[in-house]
């Protein structure tokens, strides 16, 4: 099983380097890593360079956003199962994929996740947020859950199937496809009961209040485009779930 590791960013040049070596270690062997660049003008470019016997693809060129990039890159991969693994962020040790492998060997299910970590920028063993995700089914998507998507490991066919990234929702496209897939279609997902991904804080949709109430609005038209009946209260619930994260380290 080939997994295909996506990876998109943009001036990401202080801690891209620690991204490369978290996928190159992995003691999984059978892995791609794709780099999809929006034309950084950093030092991006050189670490790419300096590590491209690393890295299976590398395309730098300006796209509509991050969905975007990241669709570049499913069209690349030729993996079995995708991930992706924002710059900023590495996996939380060097058996992440080789568990994943093992997780859909084991249950034949469509897709596997696990818990993520919001870490500080420079000191990533010092937790500020721990989303344990628990076991999800499509009556909990209804009332607001979702697994974290940096943990959410899916077959490539799935996205074959059923659709790439609407670029349309610029923050909230990784919600949407989850809708998508898991409640609208009803793949079938398996649960690891282990951390997979420490996140740097800051990420796009947690940067001001414009781009909290940006989230919100298209959450909301995610949940009414698959028809969940309570939008409005799923969306509050999909929030409100933020809270119990802090309180988990």
């Amino acid at each position: 099983m080939k997994v295909s590791v996506i990876t998109t960013i943009r001036n990401c040049g202080e801690f891209l380097e620690s991204n490369i070596d978290s996928v190159h270690s992995q003691s999984y062997s059978n892995i791609e890593h794709i780099i999809i660049d929006a034309y950084s003008n950093d030092a991006t470019v050189a670490i790419v360079d300096a590590n491209k016997s690393k890295i299976a693809h590398y395309v730098s060129e300006k796209d509509r956003g991050i969905y975007d990039g990241i669709n570049k890159g499913l069209r690349l991969a030729a993996g079995d199962v995708i991930a992706m693994l924002n710059g900023d962020d590495v996996y939380a040790d060097e058996n992440v994929i080789n568990d994943v492998v093992n997780a859909f060997e084991n249950s034949g299910t469509d897709a596997v996740y696990g818990d993520i970590v919001y870490v500080n920028k420079i000191d990533t063993n010092k937790v500020i947020r721990y989303w344990r995700a628990g076991e999800g089914d499509r009556a909990k998507i209804a009332n607001g859950w979702m697994p974290p998507h940096p943990a959410l490991f899916i077959k490539k066919e799935v996205y074959d199937k059923y659709g790439y990234f609407n670029s349309n929702f610029y923050i909230s496209a990784d919600y949407e496809i989850i809708l998508r897939f898991l409640y609208m279609h009803r793949i079938s997902i398996s649960y690891m009961h282990r951390l997979c991904v420490k996140m740097r804080i800051g990420g796009i949709s947690n940067r001001n209040i414009f781009r909290i109430l940006q989230k919100t609005c298209e959450d909301y038209k995610a949940c009414k485009t698959y028809g969940i009946d309570k939008a409005a209260y799923a969306v509050m619930l999909k929030n409100l779930r933020k809270l119990s994260q802090f309180f988990k380290k």
